[in-house]
């Protein structure tokens, strides 16, 4: 019983969102004399992650009166997919496209060409290899790497073994954050070693890595997964290998599979994003720029993140960050 105790809370946006998710692409909202046309290109429409994503755009949709269809591949690997969903968008009269880059250099192309046929780009979450993108809005995910780095040193373990779970090395995301996190582990003399493991961003592809590392690995005494499907796969290896208080896992993002792990002693921390600003963000930016506002693309507008822990998770601020569905 314990384990379902906390899904009500997303159970109910889920029922709220549930209009946006039928398949790969959601159906537009109805166009009226006036709105502005704003497609959204993301990664995926599965997650947690990319539900609040969702939630928070149509909440921006209502806000600034615009017309809104949301695409999605079924895999976060699947950019070809994404580029076809691009130049669809385009066809079907898009105004300015929203977009999370699956790949950083192989979707960049597509990008080129919606600009060039007079769509604004918007890029949240994720970057593409674009001159063309007239605003960035997301995460600083290096700055989020050093935090989550901060969360594995919190701990009064003389000597550190840390497992890496990333995945695709086309994502820029999962680069940067390693970066950031590889940055403060190399400052402190208990950290042993750090071994980095890439795989399909899928809880399973997730949790046959973490399994590989610690087999191949004994020595290793942390994991950290760097989404939210591998944080869940990452916590599962821990949990279901029966390593639950010898080995520590830090996540990045968050979703009830995560909180639950987190109660239950597998997660030491969670990296929290606010995926609901990213999407309410988009919209916005999206409308100002349609009505001729300009913004230095070169600087990210960032939206925070949190670090939640078993003794912050149940304080508002640690609810607010674990479902930020507005």
């Amino acid at each position: 019983m314990r384990r379902f105790k906390m899904t009500a809370l997303l159970a109910a946006a889920a029922v709220l969102l549930s209009v946006f998710l039928g398949g790969c692409r959601a159906p537009a909202t109805a166009g009226q004399e006036g709105q502005h046309r704003i497609f959204f290109v993301v990664k995926s429409t599965e997650t947690e992650f990319w539900k609040s994503v969702f939630a928070g755009a149509n909440a921006a949709r209502a806000e600034y009166n615009a017309e809104l269809t949301l695409y999605g591949p079924d895999t976060e690997e699947d950019y070809d997919t994404q580029n076809a969903m691009i130049a669809q968008a385009v066809e079907e009269g898009a105004e300015a496209i929203v977009f999370s880059a699956i790949s950083y250099t192989e979707n960049a192309a597509a990008i080129d060409a919606a600009a060039e046929a007079g769509v604004r780009i918007v890029v949240i979450d994720s970057d593409v290899d674009s001159d063309q993108v007239d605003v960035r809005i997301g995460t600083d995910n290096i700055q989020a790497g050093r935090i989550t780095g901060a969360a594995v040193l919190d701990t009064d373990d003389p000597s550190l073994n840390v497992g890496i779970v990333n995945f695709a090395l086309g994502s820029r995301n999962g680069q940067e954050r390693e970066q950031g996190l590889r940055e403060v582990l190399q400052g402190d003399d208990r950290v042993q070693e750090m071994i980095t493991v890439n795989v399909a961003a899928t809880q399973e592809a997730a949790e046959e890595g973490a399994r590989r590392l610690l087999e191949e690995h004994p020595e290793i005494d942390t994991l950290v997964g760097l989404n939210e499907p591998l944080a869940v796969g990452t916590g599962l290896a821990v949990s279901d290998g029966g390593l639950t208080g010898k080995v520590r896992v830090i996540g990045f993002d968050t979703n009830v599979q995560c909180v639950d792990m987190m109660r239950e002693g597998v997660f030491s921390a969670l990296i929290a994003q606010n995926p609901y600003a990213m999407g309410y963000l988009g919209v916005e930016y999206a409308v100002s720029l349609l009505e001729g506002k300009k913004y230095d693309a070169e600087s990210w507008v960032d939206t925070s993140t949190t670090i939640v822990t078993p003794d912050n998770m149940f304080t508002p601020e640690g609810q607010k960050a674990l479902f930020p569905f507005g």
